[in-house]
């Protein structure tokens, strides 16, 4: 844009205000193919600012927790730990078994070998920084074709605009994000897709069904989206018969043969028989197995089946063997995914994550995170549902399917914030065609500027960095969301804090749970605890541990810790009161630690505070 003479600023500007000019005879800026792809390219500037990309290559420092423990996973594979073998080694005393798929850690490891003649020791960091663009070029690329198959050119491109300015998808696909997440997005979107096309057949329902297992191969946070997927090709072909067969068959057959495929590629031999409520194994292969059993017997009996009570008769008992095997095979999964968490881990840990919140709760805590994410959802949804309520024949499928993705979406994060990680999606893909009305309505004679207006803002309700600017100057500052202790944390996880930390002798540290997985990734030394499910003795111990100091000494002890690491500045558990608030201002001293002096020439100091436990006292 800059070699055109045009700059952003002013190609925004001037398209915001061509968009509302009330005379139907002037031609919209944002018919110019070139001003939407600029509107795209400023929208991607956003999301990949040079500051962020920076500062993953120069300092390896990664939004999130779990992005820290997908590096170390894929630099122990790279290492020669077994393809099979996903237990972290170095999580006291026998390792914890991660629950994630190596089919994420694949391709993040192929790109740092393919970077490492070039970037040398920078590989990872500069992988880290580039998979998360790779990806979300990958999901424009899926975005784009679907909406401009069924919508057009112009609303595809506004569906792109649309994502860069949807809070989640900017954090999800953000430089250094490579969990899953931002896979899973892609694969549920390309399967809302397939089943969006006006007349899908065999090959949209093979590769709906091909995708729905992949995304359940990732993480098990797809499955309410793929139930919703099959329920919908089931009923179609009940209410429609045969010219939905072939979609059912193809979807049904797919997940069905595919899913068992990548949990084989995945899953050691010797575990195939193991159940595992976290992860795709037995119980849910179940579930796939059946669903191609009913796509195969609707093959199979085809014409017999010329009435839907017999089709709903077929499905229904496909669903109740479903049902009954699940429940033979696994019952304690249908208590959800953690059965065996004891119960002190889920309410001192689990339910503090704000991943696994409820919507009441982030009211309370962070009400600016949910206007910017729950409420471009919502209208989203509503945007979706009134057109395949009362709209035209011809796009009802589709705006039927996006509304009830964001609507499933929307009914796991009421009682989960995570539900919408992959609900996000569904944003951009009723924004595109929303925003696309509104510039139509510009060359409509009898539309009003109310009608306009109304359009524009219907539109521009689904964008969550709206939502946030409405957040900051309704609420409090203190309200906004952002977290007291995020500076702190950063400053303890960052290059001079935990290069001072490496630099001592290896050894075992007691320290903050969520600290686990930056000590992981950026010191030789083992952890007691990490932030993740199955290290429930690790996450039993990191809280008991800052208790009191008879607790705090009897940890130390019990998990042969070498090191009690603490962040200073950062939220304090039970106060400047408890035995971590003592520790760090000094009114605690006891004799069988011993302080490990972490300040440097530095201008700033680090604020990491270290103790050696003393093995003679």
């Amino acid at each position: 844009m800059r070699r055109l003479g045009v700059s952003p600023g002013t190609v925004m500007i001037a398209a915001f205000q061509a968009l509302v000019r009330p005379n139907p005879s002037a031609r919209s800026l944002l018919d110019n193919p070139l001003v939407l792809w600029g509107l795209v390219l400023v929208g991607i500037g956003g999301i990949y600012g040079q500051a962020a990309i920076l500062g993953i290559v120069r300092d390896l420092r990664l939004p999130d927790t779990d992005d820290a423990m997908r590096l170390v996973q894929v630099r122990d594979l790279l290492a020669g730990q077994g393809w099979f073998d996903l237990a972290q080694h170095r999580l006291p005393p026998e390792g914890a078994s991660m629950h994630w798929s190596r089919l994420v850690d694949l391709p993040i490891a192929a790109l740092i070998l393919l970077l490492q003649p070039l970037a040398g020791a920078k590989a990872e960091a500069v992988a880290a920084a580039l998979w998360p663009a790779l990806a979300f070029a990958l999901y424009a690329a899926i975005l784009h074709r679907g909406v401009r198959d069924l919508f057009g050119r112009r609303a595809a491109l506004l569906a792109l605009f649309a994502a860069t300015q949807t809070m989640l998808i900017g954090a999800l696909f953000a430089p250094g994000r490579i969990d899953h997440h931002n896979l899973q997005i892609c694969a549920v979107l390309g399967v809302a897709l397939c089943l969006m096309q006006p007349r899908p057949g065999l090959r949209e329902g093979l590769a709906a069904g091909a995708l729905s297992a992949l995304s359940l191969a990732i993480g098990l946070e797809s499955l309410p989206f793929i139930v919703a997927a099959g329920l919908f090709t089931a009923g179609a072909w009940i209410v429609s018969g045969e010219p939905a067969r072939r979609l059912l068959a193809g979807f049904a057959l797919a997940l069905g043969g595919v899913a068992p495929a990548l949990f084989a590629v995945q899953t050691a031999p010797a575990a195939w028989g193991a159940t595992a409520c976290d992860a795709l194994s037995p119980p849910w292969l179940w579930l796939c197995a059946a669903a191609g059993l009913t796509g195969a017997a609707a093959c199979l009996l085809g014409d017999r089946l010329s009435h839907p009570a017999s089709r709903l008769a077929l499905a229904a008992g496909g669903g109740v063997v479903a049902s009954a095997g699940f429940w033979l095979i696994a019952p304690s999964c249908l208590a959800g995914p953690f059965p065996d968490m004891p119960e002190a881990v889920r309410r001192g840990w689990l339910e503090q994550v704000r991943e696994m919140q409820p919507l009441w709760a982030l009211l309370r805590e962070q009400p600016a995170v949910v206007m910017g994410t729950y409420l471009p959802t919502v209208a989203a949804a509503v945007a979706a549902l009134a057109p395949a309520v009362a709209g035209g024949a011809e796009r009802r499928r589709a705006w039927g399917l996006a509304g009830g993705f964001l609507c499933v979406g929307l009914a796991v994060a009421l009682l989960q914030f995570r539900g919408l990680y992959v609900t996000t999606a569904f944003v951009p893909l009723v924004a595109g065609p929303l925003l696309d009305r509104a510039v139509a309505l510009l060359r409509e004679p009898a539309a009003t500027t109310r009608t306009r207006l109304l359009a524009l803002l219907a539109g521009l309700a689904t964008f969550g960095k709206i939502w946030l600017v409405l957040a900051a100057v309704a609420l409090p500052a203190d309200r906004n969301g952002a977290s007291d202790d995020l500076a702190a944390w950063s400053a303890c996880t960052g290059r001079p804090a935990m290069l001072r930390l490496a630099a001592l002798a290896p050894g075992t540290v007691l320290a903050p749970i969520d600290l686990g997985p930056s000590l992981l990734l950026n010191t030789p030394h083992r952890v007691v605890a990490a932030p993740y499910h199955r290290n429930g003795v690790g996450i039993a111990a990191g809280l008991a541990a800052f208790g009191n100091e008879e607790s705090l000494r009897g940890v130390a002890a019990s998990r042969a810790a070498d090191y009690i690491v603490l962040c200073q500045g950062a939220e304090i558990p039970g106060g400047d009161a408890s035995v971590v608030g003592r520790l760090l201002d000094g009114r605690f001293a006891p004799s069988w630690l011993e302080p490990v002096p972490m300040q440097t020439m530095l201008p700033k100091p680090i604020d990491l505070r270290v103790w050696r436990v003393r093995p003679d006292r």
